[in-house]
């Protein structure tokens, strides 16, 4: 077993945190922990302004608007303002060719679908939950792993996605979230960039 280093393990967190978010309305006591968040004093980079627009956001959240937020964004009557799945994304359909190679993608890897889960697992939340498994798990993926996984399955719609959420009408509390989700995947793919040769290549089919 070996365990993540300090940087992978922030990486996680925030992975965990943005799946939470996108799952279900914050608990009152997530919203209290999002409350406190203060970036590093001289902090001036994008994604630290993130992170306090989510904390001030956090601070004007009531529990009850926040159900009524996230079931407008996600769920709708018939559908929500915001379709938070990557086949939708890629190809305006769900339950399309991407999701299938996603499921042999995370078969590969080891991965199975919980059971009493019923959402497809191209969900935004479910992703971010997945990335934060491969860097934080007992056993972690490698980082070309981890990359491989990153650049196939969310890095083609996810920063839209989030720009989209930015965007959406209902949108208060989760504008934040959508800034935080696409300040931290743009940090992730120039990361990637830098300690990846030739990044950029997928899984193989």
């Amino acid at each position: 077993m070996t365990a993540p280093a300090d940087e992978d393990r922030v990486r996680g967190n925030v992975y965990a945190l943005l799946g939470n978010l996108l799952a279900s309305p914050p608990s009152d006591d997530l919203l209290q922990v999002l409350r406190g968040i203060s970036p590093e004093p001289g902090d001036t980079s994008l994604l630290a302004a993130s992170w306090q627009l989510l904390a001030v956001a956090a601070g004007r959240a009531a529990p009850a608007e926040l159900r009524d937020e996230y079931d407008a964004l996600f769920i709708g009557v018939g559908r929500g303002e915001i379709v938070p799945y990557g086949s939708w994304y890629l190809t305006g359909f769900l339950m399309e060719q991407p999701l299938a190679q996603l499921r042999g993608d995370l078969r590969a890897l080891g991965i199975e679908r919980q059971p009493g889960v019923f959402e497809p697992e191209d969900h935004a939340a479910a992703l971010c939950d997945t990335m934060a498994l491969l860097i934080t798990s007992d056993a972690p993926a490698s980082l070309d792993e981890q990359h491989r996984f990153y650049a196939r399955q969310l890095e083609p719609w996810l920063p839209r996605f989030f720009r989209d959420l930015q965007q959406a009408a209902s949108a208060r509390f989760y504008r934040a979230v959508g800034q935080l989700g696409e300040q931290f995947i743009g940090v992730e793919s120039q990361a990637f960039r830098v300690t990846i040769p030739a990044a950029g290549g997928a899984m193989p089919s």
